[in-house]
């Protein structure tokens, strides 16, 4: 009577444990990425809260060819008042529209602020606002102006808030 040798029908348990570490080894490369993800969505949709301070601004600075100092001039609710899931308020100064993060956002945004400032033509009034978001370059015979308090970090930046490779300075 022949004997048949030992065949393997399934992993070994040294077999199994590689699979596992590889599969973590994955899983922690990839949460960094998805995190700076969802950040960077988070930034983006407070941005839709800001356009209803810019309105705002552009109204003023219209109507009296300068632009407004605060909130209240600029016809808008007090800044802990204009709220949404990522921000806890919305604040004029200078004309520039400060988003201060917090409410739902991530722990990695919360207290963090980002600026848009108005970039303007000096002696031309009627030409119309354009912004200026966080870290990114003026326009071309333009003037941004209010301070840019921007402090977050520059990977959780939208691709519009970074320096651009066009040249214009970040003033």
């Amino acid at each position: 009577m022949k004997t048949r040798p030992n065949r393997h029908d399934g992993f070994t348990l040294i077999e199994l444990m590689v699979v596992v570490a590889i599969i973590g080894i994955m899983a922690t490369l990839a949460v960094p990425s998805y995190q700076d993800r969802i950040i960077r969505a988070q930034v983006k949709e407070a941005l839709g809260l800001a356009s209803f301070a810019q309105e705002g601004v552009q109204t003023f600075q219209r109507t009296h060819r300068q632009l407004p100092a605060s909130n209240a001039e600029a016809g808008l609710p007090p800044a802990d008042k204009i709220v949404g899931n990522y921000v806890v308020g919305v604040r004029v100064e200078a004309g520039a529209t400060h988003l201060t993060f917090g409410n739902n956002a991530n722990r990695n945004l919360a207290g963090k602020t980002l600026t848009l400032r108005p970039a303007i033509v000096k002696d031309h009034p009627q030409v119309p606002i354009a912004w200026v978001c966080g870290q990114a370059g003026v326009p071309a015979q333009m003037q941004a102006m209010g301070e840019n308090r921007t402090d977050l970090p520059m990977e959780f930046l939208p691709i519009d808030c970074r320096p651009g490779p066009t040249g214009a300075s970040p003033s």
